[in-house]
């Protein structure tokens, strides 16, 4: 009943709310996009996303619509790969951003695992900065981090907002420094965040420095501070900021994938390939208000 085809490009239009993100990203002119993705409101019977000249969002229809598509697509790779009768081979070097070890990404590389269980999967979880030097020093194959402002462009997973959190009851008083908790250098979050203070001159005073997110979020739930995160990975136990307390506006941040050289061995290459396409089909797995794996935070 549905295209694959079809389901691949809602994904990414899903995953980007931007029909010229995802045109970007799938190699194909933005009326391409638009006609894929009216194609399969029409065999759904349903309308898909709300969109107007300033956004795009799902209805109740498209978020149901995405628990489908990727069962489907994910079952329609299983066959395929089955009947080619081909299967990856080789040691992998992926490198992933601690803000995505408290998501679903476990559920992605469980996955990608069972797909694939003749590649040797090795895992590093860094900071996003860390994870950019690794990349360029030809030590992992495939990263997935936030983007750097001057870095490579890398493929885009998602688009969110930094947005600044803390606990419930902190209460912050304009007249003293703003209590910051932040990763180490070269963090990108703490970077940004000091950028815009800087430039709001608005004063601040670091009261907790981890390379840990769990670190973190334990110093912001006591109360030491308010952290710059991504909306849509906002851990449970803090909330965002309210507008009032007048903190500078943070700007987007871009989650991308991006491949190493070809230090990194040719048998990496289609083992690399196969994750990232994984990630990108279930990339909207890794945010949002389901996107944070269960058990103890």
């Amino acid at each position: 009943m549905f295209d694959p085809t079809q389901l691949r490009t809602f994904l990414t239009v899903a995953q980007t709310l931007s029909f010229t993100q995802a045109a970007h990203r799938l190699g194909l002119r933005q009326s391409t996009v638009s006609q894929q993705v009216r194609r399969l409101e029409d065999a759904a019977g349903r309308q898909l996303f709300v969109r107007d000249t300033h956004s795009v969002r799902l209805t109740e229809d498209g978020e149901a619509m995405l628990g489908f598509a990727g069962t489907i697509l994910e079952a329609n790779e299983r066959a395929a790969s089955w009947f080619a009768g081909t299967r990856l081979r080789g040691r992998l070097r992926f490198g992933a951003s601690e803000d995505f070890v408290s998501t679903r990404l476990p559920e992605i590389l469980e996955g990608f695992r069972r797909e694939h269980p003749e590649v040797d999967l090795e895992l590093t979880v860094e900071l996003s900065g860390t994870l950019h030097e690794h990349l360029a020093a030809g030590q992992l194959d495939l990263v997935l981090a936030k983007r750097r402002p001057d870095g490579p462009r890398g493929r885009l997973v998602w688009r969110d907002k930094l947005v600044w959190i803390g606990a419930e009851r902190l209460r912050l008083d304009a007249a003293r420094p703003l209590p910051l908790v932040v990763y180490p250098p070269p963090a990108v979050t703490r970077a940004r965040a000091l950028q815009a203070l800087e430039r709001d001159g608005r004063a601040w005073r670091v009261t907790c420095t981890s390379g840990s997110l769990n670190g973190l979020v334990a110093a912001a739930r006591a109360g030491l501070g308010v952290m710059a995160h991504a909306r849509g990975m906002i851990p449970p136990g803090l909330v965002r900021i309210p507008a009032r307390a007048g903190l500078p506006e943070l700007g987007a941040v871009d989650m991308v994938l991006l491949h190493g050289t070809a230090r990194g061995g040719a048998a990496a290459r289609g083992p690399a390939e196969a994750l990232a396409e994984a990630i990108l089909a279930g990339g909207d797995r890794l945010h949002g208000p389901d996107g944070f794996a269960t058990g103890p935070a």
